[in-house]
């Protein structure tokens, strides 16, 4: 019996430093959980606000996100396509646009959308300027 006492065989003394830890374990796992629940929301808390709400109205000129352009590789070609004219917007983002040609409309995402900012149609005056042929003067 003294062997079993000096190797700390007590039943009683090792159920209760059992249950001890199972017991910190457990509330080590419920502060875990917890910080990561509030980990969580102030991501989406930071997503959230970066989005930004566009509103957009009959008549308007906006830009087309083509998700299809992102299969064909191309560092310089632009996904966004357009401008389109805003037929119709729905209360629950889907809006109705005049394709290129003004025959056809068709829905899309409001997500997939921006306002176009650039000018309707108008074609700037570049003036041209004439280089003078002949040998550059040098500085010596």
């Amino acid at each position: 019996m003294w062997a079993l006492k000096r190797l700390n065989l007590d039943w009683v003394e090792a159920a209760n430093l059992r249950l001890t830890q199972l017991n910190e374990m457990e509330e080590f796992r419920f502060h875990a959980y917890e910080s990561a629940a509030v980990y969580k929301e102030r991501m989406m808390f930071v997503h959230d606000k970066k989005i930004l709400k566009r509103e957009f109205k009959s008549g308007d000129l906006v830009l087309f996100f083509n998700s299809r352009l992102k299969l064909f590789p191309g560092k310089l070609k632009s996904k966004w396509s357009g401008p389109f004219k805003v037929v119709n917007v729905s209360p629950f983002g889907v809006v109705e646009l005049a394709s290129e040609d003004g025959l056809g409309t068709f829905k899309v995402n409001g997500q997939r959308v921006k306002h176009y900012l650039g000018t309707d149609g108008e074609k700037h005056l570049v003036e041209q300027l004439a280089l003078k042929d002949g040998p550059c003067p040098t500085n010596e």
